[in-house]
Order: structure tokens, then C-alpha cells, then sequence
């Protein structure tokens, strides 16, 4: 395991921590999905896995609570879309411009739609904690439905984003950056997009959509 020294007081951290909390709580209508539950899921892993790779791990942490803000901003959007939002809460909390805009960069870097193979190692921490939450058995069960609330999509935009977004990146070994997560997770990345390449499918035949109809009426 390799350390770096950080660059970013744990004071600050808390701050950032407590004021999207707050937004959080305040908005808890708006984010069924992107809630406090999955800032601070990925907050934590995203950190576990900074210390690992030799991240700076405070910058990591401060990247992941605020990497979802843009779905406060606008429904279903990309992570560039709460960049104004993301700067005044970063700026309000304290941290350094010239941070703010690497946390911005680690943010971009890190969005499943467009990451590639060789992204920093925050952004490979940060993505590493993001997938992980969308691989876990339960996120579909438990939780694609608020997903779905959230976002105003249907079952099949759904799993047409999953797939389009998530299969070529797993299929090309990169879907998890830490081996150690690859090692112990990707037969849950692996089932989950079998599960959604099944979904798509499914939703193709006559009888299944006339069930999803059936069933939303």
C-alpha cells in the first residue's frame, strides 16, 4: 500500500462532508438514488482505495462527495453539468481554487461514459468506488428503481444506458482500475451486466412490454 502525503486539511474535508449532507437531507425528494447513502458508500471506498493505489486520498474523498452534485442541478445529466455548484460549495468550505479545479478534473476524468484506460489515480479511485456501487448484487434490486424515479427514465433507457455506457469498458478489462477490486468484485460486474443485457433483451419482446404496461397502469 502506498501513501502520499495529502493536500487537503481534514477539516476541510468534514466541512465539505457536512454541507452536502445537508444539501442532501434538504433535496432527499430529489435524489432517491444519488442520495447521502451513495455519496457516503462511495466517499469511503473511493478513500479505502486512494490509500491503496498512492492517490492523494483527501482530494479523493473531497472529489466524492461532491461528484453527484449535478443531479441536483439537472435530472439525468452528465457530472459537468453541477461543476458551478460543485466550485461555490468547494469554495464556500474552503479549499484551494487550483484544488477545486484538480477536483474537477478528477470528477470528469472519473464518469463511466466517457472514462478511458489510463485516467489518474484519483480518478481511477473515485471510478473504482462509483462502479463498485453500481456492480453490488443489491443496487439493482434495492435500488434501480429509485434510479428510474430520479432520472424519468423507463426500464429500457435504463438498460440501454447500462449497457451502452458499462459493457465495452468491462469487456475491455478496465471496468475496475485497483486489481484487488477487480479480483473481488468483478463477478458482481460481471452477473449485473448479464442481468442487464437480459433486461434489454427482455424488454424487445411484445409479451414483456405489454407486462411493464400492464404493471405501471
Amino acid at each position: 500500500m502506498r501513501t502520499q502525503e495529502s493536500t487537503i486539511d481534514h477539516v476541510i474535508v468534514d466541512a465539505v462532508g457536512n454541507r452536502v449532507h445537508r444539501l442532501c437531507r434538504e433535496y432527499a425528494d430529489r435524489l432517491p438514488f444519488h442520495g447521502w447513502h451513495h455519496v457516503n458508500f462511495v466517499r469511503t471506498k473511493a478513500a479505502g482505495f486512494a490509500r491503496h493505489n498512492g492517490a492523494d486520498a483527501a482530494v479523493v474523498e473531497v472529489a466524492a462527495l461532491v461528484h453527484d452534485v449535478n443531479y441536483l442541478v439537472l435530472r439525468n445529466s452528465p457530472a459537468a453539468a453541477g461543476r458551478s455548484l460543485r466550485r461555490e460549495i468547494l469554495a464556500e468550505c474552503g479549499v484551494p481554487a487550483w484544488i477545486a479545479r484538480w477536483i474537477d478534473e478528477i470528477v470528469d476524468e472519473a464518469e463511466m461514459a466517457t472514462r478511458g484506460r489510463n485516467i489518474s489515480l484519483e480518478a481511477q479511485a473515485l471510478s473504482d468506488a462509483d462502479t463498485l456501487f453500481k456492480a453490488l448484487p443489491v443496487t439493482p434490486v434495492v435500488l434501480a428503481h429509485r434510479y428510474l424515479r430520479e432520472n424519468g427514465l423507463s426500464l429500457r433507457e435504463l438498460a440501454d444506458k447500462i449497457v451502452g455506457e458499462q459493457c465495452d469498458v468491462h469487456d475491455e478489462g478496465y471496468y475496475f482500475y485497483n486489481p484487488e477490486a477487480a479480483a473481488t468484485y468483478s463477478r458482481w460486474a460481471t452477473a449485473n451486466l448479464q442481468l442487464w443485457r437480459c433486461i434489454k433483451e427482455a424488454v424487445d419482446d411484445p409479451t414483456v412490454a405489454e407486462l411493464l404496461d400492464a404493471v405501471a397502469s
